[in-house]
């Protein structure tokens, strides 16, 4: 498996486990009735609870460009060592982002989300040319 590919499939295990942050915080702002059902109505939720939903929701949309750069990196045969440090970096800047908007820190939560898509974007590039 290239490099980029592990690097997708660990994101989005990183994905999965914002997924089970969230579901804990809201279970314990709404409950477990209001998160299992229909949610009709939107609740208040604590500051930390909105902070892991709105880095969970940050990182679908940053996942959806990083996985488009897998692919066009590994389908198109331009793997190459540009291409295993940006994955590497994307996965650690993602890694850093969920604490940094968990815990609020500005803004150092912005440098490190531009990492993140400066070293997606480098990826694209490099597989397009």
């Amino acid at each position: 498996m290239a490099a980029e590919t592990t690097a997708l499939a660990l994101a989005a295990l990183l994905q999965a486990a914002q997924i089970c942050a969230v579901a804990i915080a809201t279970n314990r702002d709404a409950g477990v009735k209001w998160n299992a059902g229909p949610r009709d109505t939107q609740p208040e939720f604590a500051e930390v609870t909105g902070r892991w939903r709105r880095a969970m929701q940050n990182h679908f949309e940053g996942l959806i460009l990083f996985t488009i750069a897998v692919v066009v990196v590994v389908t198109g045969d331009a793997t190459s060592p540009v291409t295993v440090f940006c994955s590497w970096l994307y996965l650690l800047a993602r890694l850093l982002y969920v604490p940094a908007y968990v815990l609020g820190w500005s803004p150092w939560r912005s440098v490190i989300w531009a990492v993140g898509f400066f070293a997606t974007m480098v990826m694209i590039v490099t597989g397009l040319l």
